[in-house]
Protein backbone atom coordinates (compact mmCIF):
# COMPACT_ATOMS: atom_id res chain seq x y z
CA UNK A 1 0.00 0.00 0.00
CA UNK A 2 1.25 3.46 -0.89
CA UNK A 3 -0.20 5.13 2.19
CA UNK A 4 -1.67 7.88 0.10
CA UNK A 5 -4.87 9.37 1.54
CA UNK A 6 -8.03 8.49 -0.30
CA UNK A 7 -9.45 11.33 -2.37
CA UNK A 8 -12.35 13.17 -0.80
CA UNK A 9 -15.71 12.57 -2.45
CA UNK A 10 -17.00 15.43 -4.61
CA UNK A 11 -18.61 18.21 -2.59
CA UNK A 12 -22.39 17.81 -2.60
CA UNK A 13 -23.42 20.72 -0.40
CA UNK A 14 -23.92 24.40 -0.99
CA UNK A 15 -23.04 27.21 1.40
CA UNK A 16 -25.92 29.64 1.79
CA UNK A 17 -25.59 33.33 2.59
CA UNK A 18 -27.41 32.69 5.87
CA UNK A 19 -24.41 30.54 6.85
CA UNK A 20 -26.26 27.25 6.46
CA UNK A 21 -24.74 24.37 4.53
CA UNK A 22 -27.37 22.51 2.52
CA UNK A 23 -26.59 18.91 1.64
CA UNK A 24 -27.97 18.56 -1.87
CA UNK A 25 -28.14 14.76 -1.78
CA UNK A 26 -29.84 14.55 1.61
CA UNK A 27 -31.34 17.98 2.33
CA UNK A 28 -32.29 18.63 5.95
CA UNK A 29 -35.21 20.89 6.88
CA UNK A 30 -32.91 22.44 9.51
CA UNK A 31 -30.74 23.84 6.71
CA UNK A 32 -33.64 25.47 4.85
CA UNK A 33 -34.18 29.19 5.52
CA UNK A 34 -36.77 31.51 4.01
CA UNK A 35 -34.21 34.28 3.51
CA UNK A 36 -32.06 31.93 1.40
CA UNK A 37 -35.10 30.88 -0.64
CA UNK A 38 -36.18 34.48 -1.26
CA UNK A 39 -32.64 35.59 -2.13
CA UNK A 40 -32.13 32.71 -4.54
CA UNK A 41 -35.52 32.79 -6.26
CA UNK A 42 -35.25 36.53 -6.86
CA UNK A 43 -32.08 35.81 -8.84
CA UNK A 44 -33.43 32.88 -10.88
CA UNK A 45 -34.92 33.89 -14.24
CA UNK A 46 -38.06 32.28 -15.60
CA UNK A 47 -38.14 31.32 -19.28
CA UNK A 48 -34.33 30.99 -19.34
CA UNK A 49 -34.19 34.78 -19.25
CA UNK A 50 -35.93 35.10 -22.62
CA UNK A 51 -38.39 37.79 -21.49
CA UNK A 52 -38.97 41.44 -22.27
CA UNK A 53 -38.05 44.24 -19.93
CA UNK A 54 -35.07 45.74 -18.13
CA UNK A 55 -34.99 42.93 -15.60
CA UNK A 56 -35.35 39.17 -15.73
CA UNK A 57 -38.74 37.86 -14.68
CA UNK A 58 -37.82 36.01 -11.51
CA UNK A 59 -39.18 32.87 -9.91
CA UNK A 60 -39.80 34.94 -6.76
CA UNK A 61 -42.16 37.27 -8.63
CA UNK A 62 -43.81 34.29 -10.31
CA UNK A 63 -44.34 32.60 -6.93
CA UNK A 64 -46.20 35.61 -5.55
CA UNK A 65 -48.37 35.68 -8.69
CA UNK A 66 -49.26 32.01 -8.30
CA UNK A 67 -50.23 32.60 -4.67
CA UNK A 68 -52.44 35.53 -5.80
CA UNK A 69 -54.11 33.45 -8.51
CA UNK A 70 -54.67 30.45 -6.23
CA UNK A 71 -56.43 32.67 -3.70
CA UNK A 72 -58.51 34.36 -6.41
CA UNK A 73 -59.68 30.95 -7.66
CA UNK A 74 -60.53 29.82 -4.12
CA UNK A 75 -61.16 32.71 -1.75
CA UNK A 76 -61.43 30.20 1.10
CA UNK A 77 -57.93 28.82 0.51
CA UNK A 78 -56.25 28.18 3.85
CA UNK A 79 -53.10 29.88 5.06
CA UNK A 80 -51.23 26.61 4.51
CA UNK A 81 -52.63 26.38 1.00
CA UNK A 82 -51.46 29.90 0.19
CA UNK A 83 -48.04 29.17 1.69
CA UNK A 84 -47.75 25.98 -0.35
CA UNK A 85 -48.57 28.00 -3.48
CA UNK A 86 -45.90 30.58 -2.61
CA UNK A 87 -43.35 27.79 -2.09
CA UNK A 88 -44.36 25.63 -5.05
CA UNK A 89 -41.12 26.38 -6.94
CA UNK A 90 -38.93 26.83 -3.85
CA UNK A 91 -36.44 24.06 -4.81
CA UNK A 92 -35.35 26.31 -7.66
CA UNK A 93 -33.43 28.48 -5.20
CA UNK A 94 -30.88 25.66 -5.34
CA UNK A 95 -31.40 23.94 -8.68
CA UNK A 96 -32.51 26.85 -10.87
CA UNK A 97 -35.52 27.04 -13.14
CA UNK A 98 -35.12 24.44 -15.85
CA UNK A 99 -37.63 24.78 -18.66
CA UNK A 100 -40.05 21.86 -19.00
CA UNK A 101 -38.47 20.34 -22.14
CA UNK A 102 -35.10 20.15 -20.38
CA UNK A 103 -36.67 18.55 -17.28
CA UNK A 104 -38.21 15.91 -19.52
CA UNK A 105 -34.83 15.25 -21.13
CA UNK A 106 -33.11 14.83 -17.74
CA UNK A 107 -35.69 12.29 -16.63
CA UNK A 108 -36.51 10.74 -13.26
CA UNK A 109 -33.23 11.40 -11.43
CA UNK A 110 -33.84 15.14 -11.63
CA UNK A 111 -37.44 14.71 -10.48
CA UNK A 112 -36.36 12.59 -7.51
CA UNK A 113 -33.79 15.21 -6.49
CA UNK A 114 -36.34 18.01 -6.78
CA UNK A 115 -38.85 15.99 -4.75
CA UNK A 116 -36.40 15.40 -1.88
CA UNK A 117 -35.67 19.10 -1.66
CA UNK A 118 -39.37 20.01 -1.82
CA UNK A 119 -40.05 17.56 1.01
CA UNK A 120 -37.40 19.22 3.19
CA UNK A 121 -38.90 22.63 2.43
CA UNK A 122 -42.43 21.51 3.30
CA UNK A 123 -41.26 19.96 6.56
CA UNK A 124 -39.30 23.11 7.47
CA UNK A 125 -42.43 25.25 7.08
CA UNK A 126 -44.79 22.71 8.67
CA UNK A 127 -46.65 21.86 5.49
CA UNK A 128 -47.79 18.32 4.74
CA UNK A 129 -45.75 16.35 2.25
CA UNK A 130 -46.91 15.29 -0.16
CA UNK A 131 -49.66 17.88 -0.46
CA UNK A 132 -53.17 16.52 -0.85
CA UNK A 133 -54.23 15.95 -4.44
CA UNK A 134 -56.82 18.76 -4.42
CA UNK A 135 -54.25 21.34 -3.27
CA UNK A 136 -51.67 20.09 -5.76
CA UNK A 137 -54.24 20.44 -8.54
CA UNK A 138 -55.22 23.94 -7.39
CA UNK A 139 -51.60 25.10 -7.35
CA UNK A 140 -50.95 23.52 -10.75
CA UNK A 141 -53.99 25.33 -12.14
CA UNK A 142 -52.76 28.68 -10.77
CA UNK A 143 -49.25 27.95 -12.05
CA UNK A 144 -50.60 27.23 -15.53
CA UNK A 145 -52.59 30.48 -15.57
CA UNK A 146 -49.52 32.45 -14.49
CA UNK A 147 -47.46 30.72 -17.20
CA UNK A 148 -50.02 31.69 -19.87
CA UNK A 149 -49.83 35.38 -19.00
CA UNK A 150 -46.06 35.31 -18.65
CA UNK A 151 -45.67 33.51 -21.96
CA UNK A 152 -47.94 35.84 -23.93
CA UNK A 153 -47.01 39.05 -22.13
CA UNK A 154 -43.28 38.65 -21.67
CA UNK A 155 -41.86 35.60 -23.47
CA UNK A 156 -43.01 36.21 -27.05
CA UNK A 157 -45.76 33.58 -27.32
CA UNK A 158 -48.74 34.40 -29.53
CA UNK A 159 -52.18 34.11 -27.88
CA UNK A 160 -53.01 30.89 -29.75
CA UNK A 161 -49.65 29.38 -28.74
CA UNK A 162 -50.33 30.31 -25.14
CA UNK A 163 -53.71 28.60 -25.21
CA UNK A 164 -52.23 25.53 -26.90
CA UNK A 165 -49.45 25.01 -24.36
CA UNK A 166 -51.03 26.37 -21.19
CA UNK A 167 -54.75 25.83 -21.70
CA UNK A 168 -57.72 28.17 -22.13
CA UNK A 169 -57.84 31.56 -20.45
CA UNK A 170 -59.90 31.34 -17.28
CA UNK A 171 -62.12 33.97 -15.72
CA UNK A 172 -60.33 35.95 -13.02
CA UNK A 173 -61.17 39.04 -10.95
CA UNK A 174 -60.86 42.09 -13.18
CA UNK A 175 -58.08 43.76 -11.18
CA UNK A 176 -55.98 40.59 -11.11
CA UNK A 177 -56.43 39.92 -14.83
CA UNK A 178 -55.41 43.50 -15.60
CA UNK A 179 -52.27 43.09 -13.47
CA UNK A 180 -51.46 39.82 -15.26
CA UNK A 181 -51.84 41.47 -18.65
CA UNK A 182 -49.48 44.26 -17.59
CA UNK A 183 -46.68 42.23 -16.05
CA UNK A 184 -43.49 44.18 -15.48
CA UNK A 185 -40.44 42.23 -14.31
CA UNK A 186 -39.21 43.52 -10.95
CA UNK A 187 -35.65 44.37 -10.03
CA UNK A 188 -34.00 41.67 -7.92
CA UNK A 189 -34.28 43.53 -4.61
CA UNK A 190 -37.98 44.27 -5.17
CA UNK A 191 -38.80 40.66 -6.10
CA UNK A 192 -36.96 39.39 -3.02
CA UNK A 193 -38.81 41.86 -0.79
CA UNK A 194 -42.20 40.98 -2.34
CA UNK A 195 -41.63 37.29 -1.70
CA UNK A 196 -40.53 37.86 1.90
CA UNK A 197 -43.40 40.27 2.54
CA UNK A 198 -45.92 37.69 1.35
CA UNK A 199 -44.32 34.98 3.47
CA UNK A 200 -44.33 37.22 6.55
CA UNK A 201 -47.98 38.17 5.99
CA UNK A 202 -48.96 34.51 5.79
CA UNK A 203 -47.04 33.24 8.80
CA UNK A 204 -48.15 36.13 11.00
CA UNK A 205 -51.86 35.42 10.49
Amino acid sequence: MSGRPLPEPPRAWQRMLSGRRLDLLNPSPDDVAIEDIAHGLARVARWNGQTRGRHAFSVAQHAVLVADIALALDTGLSRDGQLAALLHDAPEYVIGDLISPFKAALGLDYKAFEERLQAAIHIRFRLPHPLCSDLRAAIKRADRIAAYFEATGLAGFAEDEGRRYFGPVESLPEALELALRQLDPMAVHRAEAAFLDRYTALVST
